[in-house]
């Protein structure tokens, strides 16, 4: 071989090695509203699944804690392409589907085995739903248990009658009408200043979201009443996710089937941790009185059937298979 065809040769091998990583690398955005919490480790333990399977050929860049964009806008996002990866509350996007807000009926699965009933018969109308945006859904993973946080103690529905009830979707706005209390839209990072400035009176969510807010600080009692086990949703652009060789988009579904796994696991971990973490902080945590119960699930039998009539016929299919599975 001549001098001039061993340089070519050599030349053009090191042209070919660097070009290859470049070329194949892709690099993700994806947006989330939520501060650290076990949703955000699960996402964080997705992206290093993905970034190890692909060995780099595709990197993920989180943005949490709604710093690129809010909630009510990152589903938006996500079809545009703004970025390629977004997690929602589901039930927050309730104006868009009934099917969305479902898992946020009160006390239509508020167990562990009720809520995975319900995962299993909602998944294919939400997943086909998502597709005909644009967009794949991922996985999805439970809220731990609900409870009311309160200044003072709660007896009955009654206690609640006049307050200003923080709601964080139209579901727990309709709770709040039907209890006599006034509902009030804020937004988890503003709770701690609805609180202060009187914005709001009392809230019911979880006791990890309770944990985030330092629920402490501005109220007394958690009355863990079960309730619902709304899910967060991670999805995909769906262009995005095509546009990616088969290897890499398989091990990201692969990863986000690990994700689902693992999210149950730590949703069910947090349930019992967090609650601690309220009691440590000073909080007390009453067990619900029979007649709070009582009057809760009377209410949940109200907006179950308010959510089957805004749902239809499919609703009445899905609702059927719940109940069935539940047998």
């Amino acid at each position: 071989m001549s001098r001039w065809n061993a340089w070519a040769k050599a030349l053009g091998i090191a042209l070919m090695l660097a070009a290859t990583p470049a070329a194949a690398q892709t690099r993700w955005v994806m947006a989330t509203p939520y501060a650290e919490n076990f949703h955000t480790l699960n996402i964080r333990q997705f992206i290093s699944d993905v970034e190890r399977a692909t060995d780099g050929r595709l990197t993920i860049q989180l943005h949490n804690n709604a710093s690129l964009l809010p909630m009510a806008q990152i589903k938006r996002g996500v079809q545009t392409g703004q970025v390629q990866l977004g997690e929602i509350l589901l039930s927050a996007y309730a104006n868009e589907d009934p099917f969305f807000e479902v898992d946020g009926v009160p006390f239509l699965a508020w167990t562990w085995p009720q809520a995975e009933a319900l995962q299993a018969a909602t998944e294919p109308f939400i997943r086909t739903r998502l597709e005909r945006q644009g967009l794949t859904l991922l996985y999805m993973v439970h809220w731990d248990a609900q409870g009311f946080y309160t200044k003072t103690e709660l007896k009955s529905v009654q206690d609640l009658k006049g307050t200003r009830f923080r709601a964080y979707n139209n579901v727990t706005a309709r709770m709040a009408e039907l209890m006599g209390a006034t509902p009030v839209t804020v937004q988890a990072a503003e709770v701690a200043q609805a609180f202060a400035t009187n914005v709001i009176q009392s809230m019911f969510t979880s006791a990890q979201t309770g944990v985030n807010v330092t629920a402490w600080d501005f109220t007394r009692y958690w009355y863990n009443v079960g309730g619902m086990r709304t899910r967060n949703a991670v999805f995909a652009n769906t262009r995005a996710l095509q546009a990616l060789d088969a290897p890499t988009r398989a091990a990201l579904l692969a990863a986000a089937t690990t994700a689902a796994t693992r999210g149950k696991e730590m949703a069910k971990q947090a349930e019992v941790a967090q609650a601690e973490r309220l009691r440590s902080q000073g909080m007390q945590l009453p067990q619900p009185s029979e007649q709070l119960m009582a009057e809760l699930k009377a209410i949940g039998e109200t907006q179950t059937a308010e959510w089957v009539q805004r749902a239809g016929p499919e609703g009445a299919q899905m609702l059927e298979w719940y109940r069935a599975a539940l047998k």
